[in-house]
């Protein structure tokens, strides 16, 4: 874990990208490092963690998104497990459709762009650099002049990657998410300790000139806002480039303040209530639309489309999204009726 510090402005964020050290994300990991969280958690406190859905960030990102994304489409896959008493409907499994996760990247990678326009793996890239010049590994006070004053040339490695879990509710559903975050603001968390925790996240952006570029920053605002609102992160940093990937300034914003930013002093494209509640609206109907009995259920939004479908794709069985681990741990003796609040 890192913490983070304000860097220079003026950096090149395309140095480097010849020696990215990039993780390979093609693989089908389901929910599994989330379920072990879990199950690890539950070992540890003898009790279940009760929810109505558990999933990763990304997946209630764009759910919440939907009222105000019309363009972007997504693919999931749903599966209900261990319907009791204390949690009458069930809890559901949300994963993202791994077959349409890569085509979208397949097909975002073919998007023709304007002559001498940066590829999109350049651009992405320069959040990952952004990233490496604004970490640090320690306080400031605790870590090397050299490395403070070398971080431009550091190569840039995206495989150490922190997630946080958190337990919420949107409306009457109760929610396990799980994020990757950026960074803490002041001092690393103990293991043991029950403070709020100062999470930052950092995030890049084009700097806007004219009235359609504040119109796409502001766009941008909402998945910025979404992330870090569904996860308790405070404070988000966005750095702003020029088109040819050159930090040029930054800005610090507040995610509680974000809804209200736009709606008075932006251009008003979309509303955090309008999200909320449009979110605890899906997920109650959602709890009521998937059965008990089982199966594998797809839920999508096509591109452009204004609603969001949901169908079911197999009949039995829950198509991977739990893991076998997860599902034995589960169905054990300790823990085998949640009911019965079995202490380990």
């Amino acid at each position: 874990m890192s913490l983070s510090v304000l860097t220079e402005s003026s950096a090149d964020l395309s140095r480097g990208f010849d020696t990215f050290q990039q993780l390979d994300d093609t693989a089908d990991d389901h929910l599994d490092s989330l379920l072990k969280t879990i199950v690890d958690l539950e070992r540890r406190t003898g009790e279940r963690c009760q929810a109505d859905v558990i999933t990763w960030r990304g997946m209630l990102t764009k759910i919440m998104a939907t009222p105000f994304d019309i363009f972007n489409g997504f693919a999931m896959n749903a599966s209900k497990f261990q319907v009791g008493k204390s949690c009458p409907s069930g809890t559901i499994f949300i994963e993202e459709d791994h077959v349409h996760k890569l085509e979208s990247k397949e097909h975002q990678h073919q998007q023709l762009s304007y002559a001498g326009a940066p590829s999109q793996d350049l651009m992405s890239f320069w959040g990952y650099k952004f990233e490496t010049l604004s970490l640090l590994p320690a306080p400031w006070d605790e870590t090397s002049r050299d490395f403070i004053e070398s971080r431009e040339s550091h190569v840039v490695n995206n495989h150490s990657q922190y997630c946080s879990v958190v337990k919420t509710s949107i409306g009457k559903s109760k929610l396990v998410l799980g994020g990757e975050v950026d960074a803490v603001w002041d001092s690393k968390p103990s293991v043991t300790s029950t403070e709020t925790i100062n999470w930052v996240e950092l995030k890049t952006a084009a700097t806007p000139h004219s009235d359609r570029d504040i119109l796409k920053y502001e766009r941008k605002l909402l998945k910025f806002w979404i992330q870090s609102f569904l996860l308790g992160v405070p404070k988000i940093i966005v750095g702003f480039r020029s088109k040819d990937g050159v930090l040029e300034s930054l800005e610090e914003l507040q995610t509680e303040s974000l809804p209200r930013m736009v709606k008075q002093k932006g251009k008003g494209t979309w509303d955090g209530n309008v999200c909320i509640n449009f979110t605890a609206g899906f997920l109650d109907w959602l709890k009521h639309t998937i059965p008990d009995d089982g199966g594998v259920w797809r839920i999508r939004k096509r591109e452009k489309a204004p609603v969001i479908e949901v169908s079911k794709l197999e009949g039995s069985g829950n198509g991977d999204i739990m893991s076998r681990e997860f599902l034995e741990w589960r169905s054990g003796p300790i823990l085998k009726d949640a009911d019965e609040n079995v202490k380990v």
